[in-house]
């Protein structure tokens, strides 16, 4: 099976066309972002769910390990580089991609390793949280709130206040490190 790309964004919505401008016509590195990289190798066998992936490197590193990867974003631009690129591999019978706004999505099941980079919605965290297996690890890296000094038109609601995203795990979780690195923090926990 080739990696495939399940498509539930309508054409004109805001975001989609946004992150889709930003990928065409650009060479994806397929980077695996520091704290992702870090998570999988914390991470038990099993699953990896990674959010608003974009053209991230984490889908393809851990089916390069013999993981099942899936990879969720509002571009299917960068979801179809994706594929692509986990053909060009060899590994797109362990990549599941999936095009949706993240707000109207729900993780379907449990996972060894749910991450995400550069992105924060509240309500799509708590749901993260709940699809970290037992013994599973969250990776998340997202903008604070001095991230608005620089960029001053970046959303409030997109920013990490002080005390998040470790105060808002379940008591089951520990954190492993939450760590500030200029305008963002990151946060490795485990369930």
């Amino acid at each position: 099976m080739d990696a495939s790309v399940r498509r539930t964004v309508s054409d004109d919505h805001a975001d989609r066309v946004r992150w889709n401008g930003k990928y065409a016509g650009r060479e994806p590195s397929f980077r695996v972002p520091d704290a992702a990289a870090r998570a999988l190798e914390l991470a038990p066998d099993g699953p990896v769910l990674d959010l608003a992936c974009g053209v991230s490197g984490l889908v393809l590193d851990a089916a390069g390990r013999g993981r099942d990867a899936t990879g969720v974003d509002v571009s299917d631009v960068a979801l179809g580089l994706l594929a692509r690129e986990a053909a060009r591999r060899g590994v797109a019978a362990r990549v599941t991609l999936v095009h949706a706004d993240l707000a109207g999505w729900t993780p379907p099941g449990r996972f060894a390793l749910v991450a995400a980079t550069g992105f924060w919605d509240r309500a799509v965290f708590d749901a993260a949280v709940r699809a970290v297996a037992p013994g599973g690890v969250l990776a998340w890296e997202a903008f604070t709130l001095a991230a608005r000094r620089e960029r001053p038109a970046l959303p409030r609601a997109w920013c990490l206040a002080d005390d998040e995203p470790a105060a808002l795990l379940d008591d089951d979780f520990t954190v492993l490190a939450q760590e500030d690195r200029a305008t963002k923090r990151r946060l490795l926990a485990r369930r």
